[in-house]
């Protein structure tokens, strides 16, 4: 796994990356001439005199406990130095080989800071976005700066970029937002207490960068909600045999009738008083949509059926009647014990899904 740290000025970003180098047993990653920074040219990290080769295999050691890694050649790799604290490369490029190569390792940095050297990895399967943040009046104390107007003009410049020219400032943090993974406000008052909230978001967790079944079908009937125009809510339902979809559904009026968003359905909209005779929902369900999708035959044995919200009694009877096997939700819902009691006498498997298992989708913070 490879964590990359960004963030705003004083809000934690050597402290993160070093409780995962102390407390996790990460090797921090460090580009020499970083050239992408914030500073448009400024290293992060001077390239020292002791200038490592560009081809060939070293084994000499440096002194003050530094040593050279071989350069694997062969596979294109090239030389980096090793430090006490630190591997050093020459490029965010050259990183990327390296890690990609020991992907199994764990490593953090901080020396990522622009979108063209995260989209680099990003596509990566062992690449995790880190972005800290904090209140704006604890970071100026934690900087001992004499001068909050020029904290402020540099922190905006960091964030926003630099407002006096008319490129896509892709250097300002805002342009990552979208790449983000986890996103951490440190507002605590002392490091331990940090430490102890990174240690409960289970950032290591493998599922974390590679979801597992439950939170990848529960990821799709999530997304398959926002399609719902319906104006009580939003669900959103995955039927799956075998981990492989078979149908999904999101609830809504029927084929050929005005979107419940448009008044189709009189219910849902309030269109009624107490006084008039009151009118059924005529939304489909989720759940009802996925089931006519994917039809008895399709469905078969051993199927399970994703909702973001627990089924009603109406979809439960129908769930019940098709076969399926489980139910996994994520929302409660008004009739959940009844629900449950008939799942139970069909002998129809219904489990909540943990919400802390979702997957730590890029934007998703």
């Amino acid at each position: 796994m490879l964590i990359a740290i960004v963030g705003t000025r004083f809000s934690g970003k050597s402290t993160v990356e070093n409780y995962f180098v102390s407390e996790k047993g990460f090797k921090c990653i460090q580009i020499l001439q970083n050239d992408e920074s914030f500073d448009r040219g400024i290293s992060n990290h001077p390239i020292p005199t002791e200038t490592v080769a560009h081809s060939g295999l070293i084994n000499s050691s440096i002194p003050g406990g530094e040593s050279i890694i071989p350069s694997f050649s062969s596979r294109n790799i090239p030389l980096v130095k090793q430090t006490q604290e630190a591997l050093q490369f020459r490029s965010a490029q050259e990183l990327l080989k390296y890690v990609t190569i020991n992907w199994r390792l764990n490593f953090v940095t901080t020396d990522l800071r622009t979108r063209q050297s995260i989209e680099l990895f990003i596509k990566r399967p062992f690449f995790m976005l880190l972005s800290l943040d904090g209140p704006l009046h604890q970071r100026f104390l934690r900087s001992k700066s004499l001068s909050i107007s020029l904290f402020v003009q540099e922190d905006d410049t960091i964030v926003f970029g630099n407002t006096s020219v008319t490129d896509e400032n892709l250097s300002s943090l805002r342009s990552l937002s979208d790449m983000v993974n986890v996103h951490i406000v440190n507002s605590f008052p002392e490091i331990s207490l940090l430490y102890t909230h990174i240690d409960k978001l289970d950032l290591l967790n493998p599922e974390n960068l590679r979801p597992g079944w439950d939170a990848y079908f529960m990821t799709l009937a999530s997304l398959a909600s926002h399609r719902s125009n319906c104006m009580k809510r939003r669900v959103g339902a995955v039927l799956v045999r075998e981990n492989r979809v078979l149908a999904t559904g999101y609830n809504g009026t029927p084929r050929g009738l005005a979107n419940c968003n448009d008044g189709g359905c009189p219910h849902c909209n309030g269109d009624t008083s107490s006084f008039d005779i009151p009118y059924e929902c005529v939304c489909l369900h989720a759940e009802e949509n996925a089931l006519l999708e994917a039809g008895r035959e399709r469905i078969g044995k051993g199927a399970v059926l994703y909702c973001n919200t627990c089924p009603c009694l109406r979809c439960t009877v129908k769930i019940i009647q098709t076969g399926v096997k489980a139910v996994v939700y994520n929302l409660g819902y008004k009739v959940d014990d009844a629900s449950a009691s008939l799942f139970q006498q069909a002998g129809v498997e219904l489990r909540k899904f943990n919400p802390n298992q979702i997957f730590y989708l890029p934007g998703a913070y």
